[in-house]
């Protein structure tokens, strides 16, 4: 009866650990602030307005599957690098939360982004604050007009912010 009971309690203790790493309740409740400055701000303060970043996209984040506040805006920088830029930026914490570029218009639902196709930046580096994406020198911003916070794990979009072109 023991062998019994001691394979009961391990292959409990085995699947909270599976739910555990898998839902990863914690995140929800621990909060992220992240305050990067722009990149181009590392540099010289001498810097010339010449080579100050311009401005290629923006928009304002709306809440889809999850709250989500905030601006979105991809800045060509001096040396021609290209970064996406959340400021002001407020969503829910979560399990494997990625910052997506969407091939759309705007990102509603998860089926018409995956659909549309997406570009992943990376994982989301704070759920709230200033932070900065690489965005590929090739990819083209006509085509990828919309950035989402999506949960990988759990194929949720939580917000989106449409880019409207600025040039």
């Amino acid at each position: 009866m023991t062998t019994r009971k001691s394979v009961l309690v391990a292959t409990a203790a085995v699947a909270a650990a599976a739910l555990w790493y898998l839902f990863r309740p914690d995140a929800l409740v621990i909060s992220k602030t992240v305050n990067e400055p722009l990149p181009a701000a590392e540099h010289s303060v001498s810097a010339m307005a010449a080579d100050a970043p311009v401005t290629l996209a923006k928009g304002q984040f709306h809440s889809n599957a999850h709250e989500t506040k905030g601006r979105a805006t991809i800045y060509r920088l001096e040396n021609g690098r290209r970064v996406l830029r959340l400021t002001e930026f407020v969503t829910s914490n979560g399990p494997d939360v990625r910052v997506y570029l969407v091939a759309a218009g705007d990102a509603q639902g998860e089926a018409e982004a995956k659909k549309a196709g997406l570009v992943d930046l990376g994982a989301l580096k704070g759920n709230m604050g200033d932070q900065n994406y690489d965005v590929p020198a090739s990819l083209d911003l006509t085509k990828y007009r919309a950035v989402s916070i999506w949960c990988r794990r759990f194929s949720v979009n939580f917000g989106a912010a449409p880019l409207a072109e600025t040039m």
